[in-house]
């Protein structure tokens, strides 16, 4: 069975599913391990691996690091109400702390994710967005969940949601 990445008319198959879920669990794999994996000759996974980063499935490879190993020892989210989109983007830009940044719908416009030394710095990195607008911070006690490989999606394990049954 086929999986259709809507994107680029681009079809998964189950070993481009497999070769994207190794890849996410570690991406220094070589060509000949991953191969190995997924039951495809070395050139077969190459020219897949080529194919998915072509199509724009796969868009980098990077490095996880551990902030607090770093000297980063909190890490929050600011919401940021409504505010000028190009003073918001200017000040994210303007500021190394943010470690990502998500223009979203609701009450608020923008909520961000920084990692700051301590409580004077994250005043500090606060502080210069609390002059665009109203914002709310809250700190980041325990990661429940990063990093969450993501397959395509399977209309099969959509679950509908539970209707509430009430009497006519």
């Amino acid at each position: 069975r086929r999986l259709l990445a809507v994107a680029l008319n681009f079809e998964l198959d189950a070993h481009d599913t497999r070769i994207l879920a190794e890849l996410q669990a570690d991406a220094r794999l070589t060509m000949s391990e991953l191969g190995r994996r997924v039951h495809l000759s070395q050139p077969a996974v190459t020219e897949r691996v080529r194919k998915l980063e072509a199509a724009g499935v796969i868009t980098g490879y990077r490095a996880t690091v551990d902030l607090g190993r770093l000297g980063y020892g909190i890490r929050a989210l600011i919401r940021i109400g409504r505010a000028e989109y190009a003073r918001v983007i200017k000040l994210i830009q303007q500021t190394p702390e943010c470690i990502n940044a998500y223009n979203v719908t609701g009450e608020d416009s923008w909520v961000l994710e920084i990692a700051v030394i301590d409580v004077a710095h994250l005043d500090a990195v606060v502080s210069k967005f609390c002059l665009l607008t109203e914002t709310a911070t809250s700190i980041i006690l325990n990661p429940a969940r990063e990093h969450q490989p993501m397959l395509p999606p399977r209309r099969e394990d959509v679950k509908p949601p539970i209707r509430k049954v009430t009497q006519a």
